[in-house]
């Protein structure tokens, strides 16, 4: 681990867009290499047997670390130079104790989930999810026992409480599992509001609190920080804008030491953790991350103006366009920092509109994915959502009309130009 050192000059804490740059990695321990080299290696020597046996006794949690020992290296199933470095620059933008890398989004996701629901027990979560999380709590976890409830997001509070009661009536509540702003609608929840459902939760438990674990994947981790909230643990897609350059898919989840050493063992028993060469590339998308979202964000505002004022399009879903003091401009102003650059609209029209508009793009790709350096747009109740059916869909706030656009770090006029000119041709005036 790095030391507290390493986060100031003089009394000042550095910033973590700055530390991005070096904390974790010694340049000495690497033969002066000013970046962490790749160790693409599956084991790790020992210097003696006495050393294997003290490192095996804390990796498998036989005993406590001591005040000043560290976790020694043994296996890449287990710990990695490249991964813990990594790690330890994940902590800092969200603030967190601990944290763990996955192969994929969806591995952090189901890895996470496992280490705390058990057969009998219940998911109480928001809707709608990301279509990968709604399967898997849909289609999967009920194999095993484990029952899910719903919750809109956006949903009043009274909504809310009435979830978790009928909840708490169906079984045991392990976890409170909430996805803001939702995908792809960009619907808020109200984490504060969650943490207060699991501290009731617990009253009920006797004592149990579920986790409230959010999906920060859209605004985190430089515009949103959920452990500031009531969250106890943030899961990301790394695919998306920590890598950042649609070149590496992977996942991330963080929290307090204490479930994350939960998390983090059942990720070595599973082997859903992520390699050398994407905790490498991850450490170099970080460097960049701030000016990527920033200039995202900056960007997605000029084309939502533009959306918003064009014929063919029937209504935007955007976090900069919330109505001033509505329910959810008073969530987004307690817990967001900026509204991001993922963009819903619904096109005048239905499947066909949207297709013909799709189709009709050039600079902007037809691709699924979001938070990359290029724009990409899909059309989520055929493609990334479609695995819902048509009805829940249409409760979810889902239609056939509507085309999600994540901004990327193009001009926005050159964006503009293209989103027009295939407006024109998927709804002819």
């Amino acid at each position: 681990m790095p030391h507290d050192d390493e986060r100031h000059i003089g009394g000042r804490r550095l910033h973590p867009a700055s530390l991005m740059m070096s904390y974790g990695y010694k340049p000495e321990l690497s033969e002066g290499a000013i970046k962490s080299p790749i160790f693409q290696t599956s084991t790790f020597v020992f210097r003696t047997a006495e050393e294997g046996k003290a490192f095996f006794e804390v990796a498998y949690g036989l005993r406590e670390k001591g005040p000043t020992e560290e976790m020694g290296l043994i296996y890449s199933r287990l710990n990695n130079p490249d991964l813990e470095i990594l790690q330890d620059r994940l902590t800092l933008w969200d603030d967190a104790e601990a944290a763990a890398v996955f192969e994929s989004g969806m591995a952090a996701i189901a890895t996470t989930l496992l280490t705390f629901v058990r057969p009998g027990t219940v998911v109480l979560h928001s809707g709608p999810l990301y279509g990968g999380t709604d399967h898997l709590l849909e289609a999967v976890l009920p194999e095993f026992g484990v029952q899910h409830l719903g919750c809109a997001a956006g949903s009043p509070r009274a909504d809310m409480d009435a979830a978790l009661e009928k909840a708490l009536a169906t079984g045991r509540v392990a976890a409170i599992f909430i996805e803001t702003p939702a995908n792809p609608t960009n619907s808020l929840v109200d984490i504060r509001a969650c943490s207060d459902l699991a501290d009731r939760a617990a009253e009920v438990q006797g004592g149990e609190r579920p986790p409230v674990i959010v999906d920060n994947t859209f605004l985190g981790p430089v515009f949103q920080h959920p452990l500031h909230h009531g969250a106890d643990l943030v899961i990301y897609s790394a695919t998306k804008f920590l890598g950042g350059h649609s070149d590496v898919i992977a996942g991330a989840c963080l929290g307090s030491r204490k479930l994350m050493d939960q998390v983090t063992a059942l990720r070595t028993f599973l082997g859903t953790m992520s390699g050398p060469w994407t905790g490498w590339l991850l450490m170099r998308s970080l460097e960049t991350l701030q000016l990527r979202m920033t200039k995202q964000m900056q960007s997605a505002k000029h084309v939502a103006d533009f959306l918003n004022a064009h014929p063919a399009v029937r209504e935007v879903h955007y976090l900069g366009n919330l109505t001033h003091g509505s329910d959810a401009w008073r969530v987004y102003a307690r817990q967001c920092l900026a509204p991001g650059s993922i963009i819903s609209f619904d096109v005048d029209g239905g499947e066909p509109e949207a297709f013909r508009f799709l189709n009709a793009l050039r600079l902007v790709k037809l691709a699924v994915s979001l938070g990359g350096t290029e724009s990409l747009a899909e059309h989520p109740a055929t493609m990334t959502h479609s695995d819902i059916p048509p009805e829940r869909q249409a409760e979810l706030g889902i239609l056939p009309s509507m085309v999600r656009l994540s901004v990327g770090v193009e001009d926005p006029g050159d964006l503009v130009a293209d989103l027009g000119q295939a407006l024109a041709k998927a709804v002819p005036r």
